[in-house]
Order: C-alpha cells, then structure tokens, then sequence
C-alpha cells in the first residue's frame, strides 16, 4: 500500500549544532523526479540569493511570507549547503505529531519508510526516509521562471508515481492542493482510496456532519499510525474499510462514481483534537 501525504507548512530546523551532510538530489527516492527538482531548488534558489542581497519585498510576495518570516527566505537561499535530516523528521505540524514516527517501534518505522510519500511544493514528493534540509516553499507557489508549481510537478509526477505505487492499494490523505499536482488515471485510480474527515453532532436529536478542516490533520495521522503499527496490507478500498473498522475507527465507504475513479472513505469523528 501506498500512503500519500501532504507535507507541513512549518518545518523543523536544523539538528543542533548545525552540522551535517549537505543535500544531495541524488541520495532522493524517486530518481525520476531530479531533473524536476533540480530546477525547483535552482529557481528557488536564485530568487531567495538575490533577495537576501538586496530587497526581499518580490520573494516575500511569490512565497506567501509575512514579515515575520522573512528568516525563511534566507534558510532557502542557503538550501544546497544546509544539512539534512529524514524527511520525516523535517515535517512537522499537527498530522506529523499525531502519526508520531519517532516513537513507532522498528517494524512499524520500516513499514512508513517503505508506504508514506509526502507530497511538497519543492521536491514533488519524498520518502520519509530521504534527506533533506528544512525549507519554505508550498505547493502554491508560483516562482517567476517556471509558473505555478501544482502545475509544474504535474508532468514528472504522472511519470514516475504510477511505478511507486505498483499493484497495491493508493490512500491518499492530501489536501486539494496537493491533491492537484497527480491524479491516479485508470486503473491506478480505481486502486485509490480518497479519505475525508467527517464530524458527527446531535442537533435537537438530528445527527449532522460537516467536514473538518484543521483537525482532520489529527485524525489522519492517527488513522496511518494504526496502520503501521498493526501492520495492515489491505488490498482493497473495502479490505481497508474493513481494517480500519476493526481497528476502532468509524468509516463509511463510498465506492467510485464511475469507472475509473478513486473510491471515498468518510472518517467519522466527534471529538475533535
């Protein structure tokens, strides 16, 4: 099974010390991807350098930073001499901490290394075992020389994700904006399982449900770390509805509109953390 994750907006900084190997293309997975994120990085890079030389107003603007960030536009430009760590240790925010890689015991650990693609505006997508440095720049991102990046990563991805995921089942837990950048076509999509969050209230004896926003983070961690840890393989959209049920969730189904299409599984919560 394939997990496809979207990345987080903030980033953990460098390990103390600051010491480290510098970043290497070529030590990614998804070799597929180089050429592409090679000219990510080397755009980035120049439009970070030269505001950190001079004014920072245009990066600011094309990254979405506020003053407040503006430490984020030379953390990039120094990205090919910054040092590494997994990818998974980069990420953080509130699906990261609910998924708690760092404290998955070494079965589960090797299971996420081998299931999770994190999706990200820079490097197209990433193993939670690749290496990389921490870095500002989402999936929204228009940079000046290559246009808008959903768009941009739309081509390299189509070629190189229908082989990572092979014959297994694809759950896909981004968010639309990530969603964007690759859509399983065919085949590959009617192995795709779409999950959304879901809250259930009692109004005057009525059950209502609307959709998540923010804390739906929280649960999909949660919903891939019972994954790991129990080891489950489902090998379809049903199997994993299935799965997940035993496994304390309550899911709901919808199978594809049509041919071709990936199937939906609604995640029913009422508690919101």
């Amino acid at each position: 099974m394939l997990v496809l994750l979207p990345p987080s907006e903030g980033k953990a900084p460098p390990a103390p010390g600051g010491a480290g190997e510098p970043l290497r293309l070529d030590a990614l997975s998804l070799p597929g991807l180089t050429e592409a994120r090679e000219r990510v990085l080397a755009e980035l890079v120049a439009l970070c350098a030269e505001a950190v030389d001079g004014d920072d107003a245009k990066a600011r603007e094309v990254l979405g930073l506020s003053e407040g960030l503006r430490g984020e536009i030379a953390k990039n430009a120094g990205l090919r001499e910054a040092p590494v760590r997994p990818a998974g240790e980069i990420y953080t925010g509130v699906l990261y901490d609910a998924l708690g890689l760092g404290s998955l015991d070494a079965v589960a650990r090797r299971r996420a290394g081998r299931a999770l693609l994190v999706f990200s505006g820079l490097w197209g997508a990433v193993g939670v075992d690749d290496p990389i440095p921490s870095y500002r720049c989402s999936g929204g991102v228009k940079l000046p020389g290559l246009g808008g990046l959903g768009a941009f990563w739309r081509g390299p991805l189509a070629e190189v994700l229908p082989g990572a995921a092979g014959d297994g089942l694809v759950l896909d837990l981004r968010s639309s904006a990530y969603a964007a950048m690759w859509k399983p076509k065919g085949e590959l999509a009617e192995r795709t399982v779409a999950v959304r969050v879901l809250q259930s209230q009692l109004v005057d004896g009525v059950e209502k449900r609307s959709v998540v926003s923010h804390f739906n983070k929280a649960t999909k961690g949660r919903l891939v770390r019972s994954l790991l840890t129990e080891g489950t393989e489902p090998a379809s959209a049903a199997e994993l509805a299935e799965a997940l049920g035993d496994l304390g969730h309550r899911v709901e189904l919808e199978p594809a509109e049509r041919a071709g299409r990936p199937a939906r599984l609604d995640v029913i919560v009422t508690d919101v953390r």
